[in-house]
């Protein structure tokens, strides 16, 4: 089923298949990549579905043909929070992959908190000078390979939310979000046009409740504002997340039953 050119969207039955598959499909995209590049940077968020996935790759036997001293990780987005509390995304992904493979500390790019940094505005500039540290001679941020989006109910990938400025940030790099709608007010995220240089870009996004954002988005539209939208007929962040090379919805059944049916 395609969308869009690029743009195609894959069905399963349930979320718990929807999670191993999704973990076995990113095992074989950082094989296949690192039989032709070295290192291999990859961009992960938050969310249910995303921590399931995680635990899913820790448990794939796949897992072990991945030279995982070679892969850098970055975050889509991060709650400005100290490390090691519990709002933060990083602490459930070291719970669930990243204390299960021998992937180096020093490869895991945390957004720095108030532990850190004075403020969230500083933890946007660092981390975006951090991806500039790791980028191609010339450019601003790495070349991503594969990045990992859940979806909320109003359509928001990372931290940009339905009629935020963040979302129209053009700059590469991280951003600041100050007043998101959802807690905390305080975010770090990867700009869209950071998002879109990846070369693969996989929107999972598992239950019922964001049927009608999977269809907006995929149509190109709004939510209402009752949903969270902005009921002005652009589309939801999530549909305009565009990847370079290949985006993926990758869905379970009850995903799509705001869908138009063939």
């Amino acid at each position: 089923m395609t969308a869009t050119d690029h743009t195609h969207v894959v069905v399963h039955p349930d979320a718990d298949l929807l999670a191993r598959a999704t973990a076995s499909r990113f095992l074989l995209a950082l094989i296949d990549a690192q039989s032709v590049t070295s290192p291999v940077h990859v961009a992960l968020t938050g969310g249910s579905i995303l921590v399931d996935t995680l635990r899913a790759v820790a448990a794939d036997p796949l897992r072990d043909a991945v030279d995982w001293t070679s892969v850098h990780v970055w975050w889509g987005d991060e709650r400005f929070a100290p490390q090691g509390h519990p709002d933060r995304n990083d602490g459930d992904a070291h719970a669930a992959l990243f204390s299960a493979v021998p992937l180096p500390p020093e490869n895991i790019h945390a957004v720095p908190g108030p532990d850190r940094v004075a403020d969230v505005a500083a933890a946007a500039r660092a981390y975006s000078e951090e991806l500039e540290r790791y980028a191609p001679e010339g450019a601003r941020v790495p070349e991503l390979a594969v990045v990992l989006l859940g979806m909320g109910p109003d359509g928001h990938v990372a931290s940009l939310f339905p009629g935020r400025p963040s979302l129209d940030v053009d700059a590469l790099g991280a951003l600041a979000e100050t007043d998101s709608p959802k807690p905390p007010p305080e975010r770090v995220s990867l700009t869209l046009p950071t998002l879109c240089s990846a070369d693969q870009v996989w929107l999972v996004v598992s239950g019922e409740g964001k049927a009608p954002a999977v269809a907006a988005a995929l149509a190109g539209t709004s939510l209402p504002e009752s949903q969270g939208g902005t009921d002005d007929g652009s589309s939801v962040p999530a549909g305009r997340v565009h990847a370079r090379g290949r985006t993926l919805w990758l869905l379970d059944l009850p995903a799509t039953t705001a869908l138009p049916t063939a």
